[in-house]
């Protein structure tokens, strides 16, 4: 997926004048938001999970090549293969090479934010593979030739009207539009004959357990399921840190993401995928790989600012809390992780001179920080980033311009470190400005600052400093 992070401010606009949108995006409030709030209530000793949760991720990044290896030798014992990709363009070739050998025809997807990350759908579509996802929001977005639009909620913004254009092909405007379950059946009955002729599936991996080699994937619909059992190929993809040591750590893991993400207990279902079929087995692929993808991770690892991110599980708790994410949606973020961790991760993966727009898309109220499983800091490597932006400094080898900012704080800085210069500007700027604002020429402000006063007015410069106007008042009071 190209990155079109560029676009931050136009999207945003956009989204904040579409009432639709903004009427669907309530629902992430109202349903995720609160449903992780009962869920977090109900649960015994919360928070110590969360920091339990917390120190699983910590240990697991700081010793992330030793388990990465010891997730590689499980694997191949149990008779899968791995393939390490250091981008996104060298695992796409190497999932399209695998399948153009295995002579596959159509392949379904279960939900992935990595398979996302590298536009593999389009990429094997645009190589005559029959490519369908099956996650039903996934398949709504691809219907519609979209991105998704929340983490866990990929066509939240569709309105069921929406989806009733995009499933049925003689639905006219003005027809009854059918309600949740019969959409959800027009879905199944399109997929349920991709499902028979699928020779190759790909899947995400919420969590790769290295100690015994096993992918666990967390899902609500049973497509999950099917996925990894009626295609004679079975790829799954994950980025390298999407790693826990043991079946143990999966279990504390699992409480955290689902309640974080749903608000629910337990997914629907959890699967756990170990190994390809074995002879006496009647389900099941015949093969197993597993591909793991760096794609910029390695800038994030490296970086002791910015390796917390790392320990994102892709729960989209932060969005469901971000009051900006819940105005301006996922699009407008420009890339696949959109949110408070996606102006974290999408800035530093796809360079911070384009998408610099991405950390000041935040309050830094720390709602995210709080509704964080693994109480990532957020705020801070927001900070962090902003600092680099005004800095000018993107990363080792990108600048970005902010000479225009230097000037303008520069220019207020001589000014304000003396009194005499700041009452000369004032009045200078008093003198200027006022006959402008008589004649209503002042109610916007002028690039580079006009964005300031995009929702409110120019504010006017006082004729008279409080300084003068005390002393005036204190001479008048003298007898």
């Amino acid at each position: 997926m190209k990155p079109l992070t560029v676009n931050f401010r136009d999207k945003a606009a956009s989204t904040l004048k579409d009432k639709q949108i903004q009427q669907s995006l309530e629902h992430v409030y109202t349903g995720f938001f609160q449903g992780r709030l009962a869920a977090a209530g109900d649960t015994p000793d919360w928070n110590e999970l969360r920091t339990k949760g917390k120190a699983i991720k910590d240990h697991t990044i700081a010793h992330l090549d030793y388990y990465l290896e010891q997730l590689t030798d499980n694997v191949e014992k149990n008779g899968g293969s791995v393939f390490f990709a250091e981008d996104a363009a060298e695992a796409r070739k190497h999932i399209i090479d695998l399948a153009h050998k295995r002579n596959i025809k159509t392949v379904i997807k279960s939900k992935s934010m990595v398979s996302e990350e590298m536009g593999l759908a389009e990429a094997m579509n645009d190589e005559g593979f029959e490519t369908i996802e099956t996650d039903l929001g996934e398949y709504i977005i691809q219907l519609a030739d979209e991105t998704p639009y929340h983490l866990i909620a990929p066509a939240v913004h569709k309105s069921r009207k929406d989806v009733a254009k995009l499933l049925d092909d003689d639905f006219k405007e003005g027809d009854p539009v059918p309600d949740a379950t019969e959409l959800t059946m027009m879905a199944r009955k399109k997929l349920r004959s991709v499902f028979e002729r699928a020779d190759m599936s790909v899947t995400g991996v919420n969590f790769a357990v290295a100690e015994s080699g096993s992918i666990a994937l967390v899902t609500n619909e049973g497509n999950g399921r099917m996925t990894t059992t009626v295609p004679r190929v079975h790829v799954a993809v994950m980025g390298m840190e999407k790693i826990v040591p043991s079946i143990q750590d999966l279990s504390t893991m699992l409480r955290i993401l689902i309640r974080s993400a749903t608000g629910q207990r337990i997914s629907t279902y959890v699967t756990m995928i170990n190994e390809a079929r074995k002879s006496d087995e009647e389900e099941g692929p015949e093969e197993f790989h597993l591909v793991i993808m760096n794609n910029g991770r390695q800038k994030l690892l490296a970086n002791p600012q910015m390796r917390e991110s790392l320990n994102c599980l892709r729960c989209g708790a932060c969005l469901n809390a971000c009051p900006v994410y819940r105005k301006i949606g996922g699009h407008a973020y420009g890339w696949v992780y959109p949110g408070p961790i996606g102006s974290i991760i999408s800035p530093v993966l796809t360079g911070l001179k384009d998408a610099s727009n991405l950390p000041n898309a935040s309050s830094l109220c720390g709602a995210c920080h709080d509704a964080c499983p693994v109480k990532i800091n957020i705020p801070r490597m927001l900070l962090e980033l902003r600092w680099r932006t005004a800095e000018g400094s993107t990363g080792k080898n990108e600048r970005t311009s902010s000479y225009n900012e230097r000037r303008i704080w520069g220019l207020w800085r001589l000014g304000m470190m003396g009194r005499r210069r700041f009452d000369f500007g004032a009045r200078i700027a008093s003198i200027v400005l006022r006959p402008l604002a008589k004649n209503g020429w002042l109610k916007k402000a002028p690039p580079p600052v006009s964005g300031w006063t995009s929702t409110r007015d120019f504010p006017l410069v006082a004729s008279r400093s409080l300084k003068s106007r005390l002393h005036k008042r204190d001479r008048k009071a003298k007898p």
